[in-house]
């Protein structure tokens, strides 16, 4: 959760607009569509049809089976097919004066919310940035702030977690085991309520809204019965999607923008923390470059001659070895004499940058770092390519979340765009 927040609030920061694009290793995935950097809708997950069917139900129960069901996709603006097809309902029927607007925007900010806490309770996630500007200027049925959507699902959270519900998920179906056991303890009335709603076709949040009870408090509930084996949850399948999309025209299919295509430049990073690294590479290849990360600095100068960089991140204080002997000795290596080389370290001195100027740095960058500092250099050094050093680029703090333990890649279209740049990356060396 901490690292979706992280990610969520730079980018509201940074007023972008595009898709934060979380992944398992499972292969599920959420969408996050950001316009200016407030969320206008989420998607994605085990439930979506089945989420998008539960808020209707709640906001606008007058929206038949029938009328949701028998729509052919050809009746929807494209321009918001680029969000996914519940979106585009919303948008139909608000246009078509079927719901209003506000009722739009409940189901809109629930939605939201829900897939923010099932992102909060998955562990080992990639995370992939798809910049698409046309959402900049999208004409948003609803926008939810970052801010407000965090602390309420955080607020779900720690009442979730104080239930003893934090291995239960909301989106597991509760299924009667032991018949007998309940028959005992209960009345035959109680008895058969149970076996009509606990009957594994189900989910919590499906029987929540049912019940018109909160679904942390029917988990909590169910709890003791499934703690002594008489009742289990179980992953069921979503429901059909309600609308005919083999009818989809080839024009009005429209999908996840492409990254942009790698430039031939190679960017390396020379820093004893998995953290920079993984960060680094995340700013550099949302720029289009390519990227190599060099944990040991041990074996630096042997990956670096295999790979030839044409730029290299270096930096200063590691455990092993200090940036300025891997710097002296990439000098008098010849194909490494005219590689621009910027030293990293949280050390702004003069001292620090006479010193990096004599073991032959090109440049020199201050922790914590800036993903617009970063690019800045390597779109200088890169034209310029020299080697004398030109002086100190320092950048300001940013969050951090040195907890996750997440794989992540960034792709977009970046390179261009002054907002993604300022992305800020922030490290304690």
């Amino acid at each position: 959760m901490r690292h979706t927040v992280w990610f969520l609030k730079n980018l509201q920061q940074l007023r972008f607009s595009g898709q934060l694009v979380h992944l398992d290793p499972a292969g599920q995935q959420w969408n996050f569509h950001l316009s200016q950097g407030a969320i206008v809708y989420a998607t994605g997950g085990v439930h979506p049809v089945r989420r998008w069917r539960r808020n209707l139900a709640t906001h606008c129960p007058w929206i038949t089976e029938d009328i949701a069901s028998n729509l052919k996709i050809d009746q929807i603006n494209a321009e918001s097919l680029t969000i996914g097809w519940e979106y585009s309902l919303l948008s139909l029927w608000v246009t078509q004066q079927k719901i209003t607007r506000e009722q739009a925007a409940s189901i809109i900010h629930n939605v939201v919310i829900e897939v923010l806490f099932d992102v909060a309770q998955t562990v080992d996630l990639t995370d992939q940035v798809n910049q698409d500007e046309s959402l900049s200027t999208f004409a948003a049925l609803h926008r939810v702030e970052v801010k407000e959507a965090i602390a309420q699902v955080e607020q779900l959270w720690q009442t979730w977690q104080a239930a003893n519900l934090s291995d239960c998920s909301p989106n597991k179906a509760p299924v009667i085991k032991q018949r007998e056991q309940l028959r005992k303890l209960s009345s035959a009335r109680f008895y058969q309520n149970l076996v009509e709603l606990l009957d594994g076709q189900r989910t919590l949040r499906d029987l929540s809204v049912q019940m018109r009870r909160d679904v942390a408090a029917i988990a909590a509930s169910l709890l003791p019965f499934a703690q002594l084996d008489w009742i289990g949850f179980i992953s069921i399948p979503d429901l059909p999607t309600p609308i005919w999309q083999k009818e989809l025209p080839p024009a009005a299919v429209l999908a996840t923008p492409e990254p942009a295509k790698s430039a031939d430049a190679l960017i390396a990073c020379i820093d004893d923390s998995f953290w920079v690294c993984n960060m680094m590479e995340k700013i550099i290849a949302s720029a289009g470059y390519q990227f190599i990360g060099v944990n040991d600095p041990l074996r630096a100068i042997s990956i670096l001659l295999s790979r030839k960089p044409d730029l290299i991140f270096l930096d200063l204080v590691m455990p092993t070895a200090n940036g300025y002997e891997i710097c002296e000795k990439l000098r008098k290596i010849s194909c490494f004499r005219e590689t621009p080389i910027v030293i990293l370290t949280g050390n702004d001195g003069f001292v620090s940058r006479l010193r990096s100027s004599s073991a032959g740095a090109t440049d020199f960058l201050t922790k914590p770092l800036e993903a617009e500092a970063v690019l800045s250099a390597i779109r200088k050094h890169l034209s310029q390519g020299v080697t004398s050093n030109q002086g100190v680029t320092s950048s300001s703090h940013a969050p951090t979340d040195r907890g996750a333990s997440r794989n992540n890649s960034v792709s977009g279209s970046a390179s261009n765009d002054p907002n993604l740049a300022r992305f800020s990356v922030a490290a304690d060396h």
